[in-house]
């Protein structure tokens, strides 16, 4: 977004109590201006500081869940199928679903679970996702692994691409921002995965394609960011997590996930920018 947008946004320093109080009342104007419903939680790692809005609500995951089976597939190699990152998959045409430009090109040659969670995140490729997620059970599969990180929220209930379908009081493939965002903080900078694959999913998120325009619009430049984006279907769900590294100092999580109040609404990157911004600045780390 442009710099004078982001300027903007900017508050001063202020106590935590209060910047939280300044967050909310910032992100309920964006909701009002954008029309729709935004969730967030943002930590800072090095403070432990957080601010959130709506974190205790259900919105859909869309296709930041994708993230989230790459954590699991790496889980699964580590610890019980040592060759399952090199292993070919194999699939036919009818296996291709819509938003999937990397696999529609090797239906011939089939394609390594690592290349599936690379087109997975970097390109949200939606045929990879359904793959990955037959390696770990399915969508009740990677339900199970989010208890396994004490997750007793998030779900996902179908396949790509249905999932992308949500209505206000849906259940099925929902998450809260505050527990994603724990799920996101163990995968990426915790213990949930061993070293090198915690090393692995974030070189994949950070050379994701499709976020230019959400949080990553939203930080500064010289911000190195990681994330997975989701877009639904439906009510114009337009999603981004991250983890962002300043030029000095932790890195921040953030989750922003979401929604238009009308059905036909459109997908609305700006919203999660400028929340990104109105974080970064809460948290007192957007210089």
């Amino acid at each position: 977004m442009p710099r004078s947008a982001t300027a903007s946004l900017r508050a001063p320093a202020t106590s935590p109590a209060s910047s939280q109080a300044e967050v909310g009342r910032r992100l309920h104007g964006l909701e009002q201006r954008h029309h729709g419903r935004i969730g967030a939680y943002a930590i800072d790692t090095g403070t432990g500081r957080v601010l959130s809005y709506r974190s205790g609500e259900l919105f859909p995951e869309a296709s930041t869940y994708k993230a989230m089976v790459t954590g699991a597939v790496l889980q699964k190699a580590r610890r019980s199928d040592p060759g399952l990152m090199d292993r070919v998959v194999h699939y036919t045409r009818d296996d291709v679903v819509a938003n999937s430009p990397i696999t529609e090109q090797h239906v011939d040659t089939g394609m390594t679970v690592a290349d599936l969670c690379d087109a997975a995140i970097t390109v949200s490729d939606n045929t990879a996702a359904n793959l990955l997620l037959k390696q770990v059970g399915g969508p009740s599969g990677l339900t199970a692994y989010y208890r396994s990180l004490g997750d007793p929220v998030s779900r996902l209930d179908r396949w790509e691409t249905d999932l992308n379908i949500w209505r206000p009081g849906e259940k099925r493939d929902t998450t809260m921002p505050s527990v994603y965002a724990r799920d996101l903080r163990a995968l990426t900078l915790g213990n949930a995965l061993a070293p090198a694959d915690r090393t692995r999913l974030v070189g994949w998120m950070k050379a994701n394609t499709t976020g230019n325009a959400r949080i990553r619009a939203g930080l500064p430049k010289s911000w190195t960011v990681a994330d997975k984006t989701g877009t639904g279907s439906t009510y114009g769900a337009t999603n981004d997590i991250a983890v962002a590294w300043p030029p000095s100092g932790a890195p921040v999580v953030m989750v922003i996930l979401t929604n238009s109040r009308a059905a036909d609404g459109a997908t609305d990157e700006k919203a999660v920018a400028e929340t990104a911004t109105v974080l970064a600045h809460g948290l007192g780390r957007a210089g």
